[in-house]
């Protein structure tokens, strides 16, 4: 069968295809690239997009403190709001209100709450207050005059001198004694026993927001005791206490967790594995 030489393309050479400028109305890059997240040797290549600078919020572990006291504040005011829909307090301070931007979190006496208002000009700052946080706290025992521990929630930078706390008040304990020896100072607090069970000897503890280590557990008593070395009594508020006054009390998370996993069967269902 003949076959016509025009059916057939030669492979010897490479076609040539060419464009004309007035075919290509609005000529793009070949290329296109989605946004990426992390630095690229792409972008030597390609002209950079100014990105937004990231917010100090962004950079925030909200909620989360270390309980090293930054400050002892001095409050101004507490009572109710100017609308009487809440209850406000406000500190004046100046440490922690360094870079401060509403909504940020200063564990007050280790109570986490949310800033609604400061002024770095008069160095105070105002937090709202719950009808639950007034009920679980000692905060409802402050006036005009009273001092109180303050610090800032970590940032990812922060150096963890103490423990992770979380500024939840678990509940408050009572002074029930002070003790001096030599330049030291001995506390006990008397605690319900709901909470006893997570304070061990040598254990965490905040104390008004405040890291401590546990010296004693008396459990008869329903008390633990612990040392306040002369430096500490110069920066927390809790030499400045009277016996039976209240103080918060977080408890260490880690021993809700262990409690929480032996009571689920955990450990029973990874020696059955």
């Amino acid at each position: 069968m003949a076959v016509s030489s025009s059916s057939f393309v030669s492979l010897s050479t490479p076609p040539r295809i060419t464009f004309r400028d007035s075919h290509i109305p609005n000529p793009k890059p070949l290329l296109t690239f989605n946004p990426i997240s992390k630095p690229s040797p792409l972008r030597a290549f390609f002209p950079s997009t100014p990105t937004p600078t990231p917010t100090r919020h962004n950079l925030t572990l909200r909620y989360l403190f270390t309980g090293i006291v930054e400050e002892i504040g001095t409050v101004q005011q507490l009572g109710p709001t100017p609308d009487g829909t809440g209850v406000h307090l406000k500190i004046n301070a100046k440490t922690v209100l360094h870079g401060v931007q509403l909504g940020d979190s200063i564990a007050v006496n280790g109570t986490c709450l949310t800033v609604t208002r400061f002024d770095t000009v008069v160095s105070d700052f105002t937090v709202g207050l719950s009808p639950e946080t007034l009920r679980k706290t000692s905060l409802v025992e402050l006036e005009p005059g009273s001092i109180v521990n303050l610090e800032r929630a970590v940032l990812p930078t922060t150096r963890m001198g103490g423990h992770f706390v979380q500024g939840h008040v678990d509940g408050t304990g009572e002074i029930v004694s002070k003790v001096p020896e030599g330049d030291s100072l001995w506390v006990k607090v008397k605690a319900g026993r709901e909470l006893l069970r997570y304070i061990v000897p040598k254990g965490f503890v905040a104390v008004d927001g405040t890291s401590l280590t546990v010296v004693d557990v008396f459990d008869e008593e329903s008390c633990f005791n612990f040392m306040l070395v002369a430096y500490t009594q110069e920066k927390v508020v809790i030499p400045s206490k009277k016996v039976g006054q209240k103080v918060n009390l977080e408890v260490d998370i880690l021993g809700k967790y262990v409690e929480r996993l032996l009571s689920s069967g955990f450990v029973d269902s990874i020696k059955k594995s």
